[in-house]
């Protein structure tokens, strides 16, 4: 989990965060009420970030292929992937939603691209213990929520996605990738997941990249830059968030 003091915001803004966490906790509704009301208690800043998952899905919808997540993290961005197909091709059994992660945090060992980063620390972003069951039953549900439930189309792949992935690429040779979100910020797994995806990209495809141009976390700009190059392909930013972008394969 990512430390008080790490999060962005002004003093301020940490203090009015706490008061929303104070008045979601001391909330006059019930359970019940508060999840069909979430709206009252989401930030712009979070509403942006939904924004921009449904930006960059009406982008493939016309593109085959499957959907794939590096850095789950609590994995809210799948259970939102899910919910997109279902409102917006709810039928589409082949748009499987997949989430690679070790689900410990970051490693001790760091390359030298990743060193000198406030966020980058043994553990940071890690999970309660054997949370991936919580999650599998999570994302069980919302496709409980949609048509054909009887197949399953979303996975979730433990580990490290250095050996994880080309296992499951090897394992699933039919694959085509229709989107690919970046959210490790690690320049070692993220250039190996670059390297391993490209030959199951088509045109239209499109990476999105969590911490491009970050300086504090650097080593996914290196990775991209080596793999991809910074002018083959055209790189654009989000116009809902600051710190999206992403590349669009043509």
């Amino acid at each position: 989990m990512v430390k008080e003091s790490l999060t962005r915001g002004s003093d301020f803004q940490k203090e009015n965060r706490q008061r929303l966490i104070k008045m979601y906790e001391n909330s006059p509704l019930s359970t019940e009420e508060k999840l069909i009301n979430f709206g009252l208690y989401m930030r712009s800043s979070y509403l942006a970030s939904v924004l921009f998952l449904d930006e960059m899905y009406q982008k493939i919808l016309p593109v085959p292929g499957v959907i794939m997540e590096f850095g789950v993290w609590w994995g809210a961005n799948l259970a939102l992937l899910q919910s997109l197909r279902g409102v917006y091709e709810p039928y589409n059994y082949t748009r499987k939603v997949i989430g690679f992660d070790t689900f410990e945090g970051y490693p001790d060992l760091m390359q030298q691209e990743d060193k000198d980063s406030k966020y980058l620390f043994k553990g940071n972003y890690s999970v309660s213990e054997n949370y991936i069951d919580y999650l599998n039953e999570m994302m069980d549900y919302h496709e409980a929520e949609n048509v054909m439930p009887n197949k399953k189309k979303f996975e979730l792949v433990k580990g490290d996605v250095t050996h994880t992935l080309p296992k499951y690429l090897e394992d699933n040779p039919q694959t085509i990738i229709s989107m690919v979100y970046f959210d490790m910020g690690l320049y070692a797994p993220t250039k190996a997941a670059l390297q391993a995806i490209q030959p199951y990209l088509v045109k239209g495809s499109i990476l999105i990249m969590d911490e491009l141009n970050f300086p504090d976390m650097p080593g996914e700009t290196v990775a991209v830059r080596e793999v991809f190059g910074l002018t083959k392909y055209r790189i654009e930013r989000s116009k809902y968030t600051p710190d999206r972008c992403y590349i669009v394969i043509e």
